[in-house]
């Protein structure tokens, strides 16, 4: 079986709109979903060490997603975890003043979709990260919630779990 670990933001929690829309069509394909609550961690290594340490007592091939600050935290610890897959929304990749922060990236399939009108993480930092390692990257007409793009996402989601889990 496959279980899909969920990383909100940074301003967001475990269970929001975008995060119960996936994981209900996780579900539907079969897999297990559960999301790791991070509200009052405001560090990213230490959201990077919760994740390693929720994800190790499972017995499943695990497949990761993250949005902003968690795209960045699945990313992190992709590796670590011994994920099959990375999905992540918005990433917080090359952001100012913590460029080197960003996660070298994961030797897994990678799925990136991101708004063009994002004002917090602009589009073109996840253009470069998903250039630098071939990652598959689409580009919608959202902006950094992306709540208006669930379907979309949704459908994207959908896709990258068919290729990585068959």
């Amino acid at each position: 079986m496959t279980t899909v670990i969920f990383s909100h933001g940074q301003e967001s929690g475990p269970w929001g709109t975008k995060i119960r829309a996936m994981a209900e069509l996780v579900r539907a394909r079969g897999c297990a979903a559960d999301s790791i609550d991070y509200q009052g961690i405001a560090d990213p290594t230490e959201r990077v060490e919760k994740c390693v340490r929720e994800c190790a007592g499972i017995d499943d091939q695990i497949v990761l997603v993250g949005s902003s600050m968690g795209g960045h935290v699945a990313t992190a610890a992709a590796e670590q975890v011994g994920a099959k897959g990375l999905f992540v929304l918005a990433p917080a990749y090359f952001m100012e003043g913590y460029e080197d922060l960003t996660p070298d990236p994961p030797s897994m399939p990678i799925c990136i979709v991101h708004g063009w009108h994002d004002d917090i993480v602009p589009a073109d930092n996840s253009i470069r990260y998903a250039r630098a390692c071939s990652a598959t990257l689409h580009l919608v007409d959202g902006d950094h919630r992306l709540t208006a793009n669930i379907e979309e996402i949704n459908k994207y989601l959908d896709q990258f779990l068919e290729t990585v889990t068959g």
